[in-house]
């Protein structure tokens, strides 16, 4: 069992993971070997939170709860909370996440809160442009680690620009491995460019 934790906090760019969770609650497209999965909200309490969208949400679990281990994954939305020390808590468990091997994807301005401690140092990474992290984070020290994509992977950790929610969220799908690749490629197409075809496609390649 691999369980999704989703941090969720006020003011969260509830869009920047809506693709993903989609598809990982919802399992449409899943292969028919892919393993279970579980996804879980999990904040700083039960008390629920408003995402900047206005969604009122009442997390799952707290973030004693969370199991930083290989298996787990914990997905870091972005939001204009992120430098309340408050929210310092679940950088701690995204370090644990990554050492322990467990895949971390931060977004936006999660990306800030990861390069605050320096956990994007000695990873290939992306965020909002070219210098973005260099004028919030003054400790930032991965400049030469910087790809301007809108969205990067290594190894155990994927980080995106705001506007890389969707490159994101088909390397998040890729990493656990859930879709066949021909589903997962037209996937992708047809949300990106909206060509029906690429639809048919996908729904082609579940009988595969």
């Amino acid at each position: 069992m691999t369980t999704v934790y989703v941090y969720v906090m006020n003011t969260m760019a509830d869009w920047e993971i809506g693709y993903c969770l989609a598809e990982l609650h919802s399992k449409r497209f899943f292969r028919k070997d892919a393993g279970e999965i579980s996804v879980k909200t999990v904040s700083l309490s039960k008390e629920p939170v408003k995402s900047m969208g206005g969604l009122a949400i009442v997390p799952d679990l707290t973030i004693k709860d969370v199991q930083a281990n290989k298996e787990n994954v914990l997905i870091l939305p972005g939001a204009d909370s992120w430098s309340e020390s408050e929210n310092f808590r679940i950088l701690e468990i995204a370090k644990r996440f990554l050492e322990a091997g467990g895949l971390v994807a931060a977004i936006c301005g999660a990306t800030v809160a990861l390069a605050n401690i320096g956990l994007l140092d000695d990873k290939k990474h992306t965020s909002n442009g070219a210098g973005f992290l260099n004028m919030f984070c003054p400790e930032y020290k991965g400049t030469d680690n910087y790809i301007d994509k809108p969205a990067v992977r290594d190894g155990n950790l994927i980080t995106a620009a705001a506007t890389g929610a969707l490159d994101m969220d088909r390397l998040i799908l890729e990493y656990m491995d859930v879709f066949g690749a021909d589903t997962l490629e037209h996937w992708y197409a047809y949300f990106s460019t909206g060509n029906a075809n690429e639809f048919f496609a996908m729904m082609q390649s579940l009988q595969k």
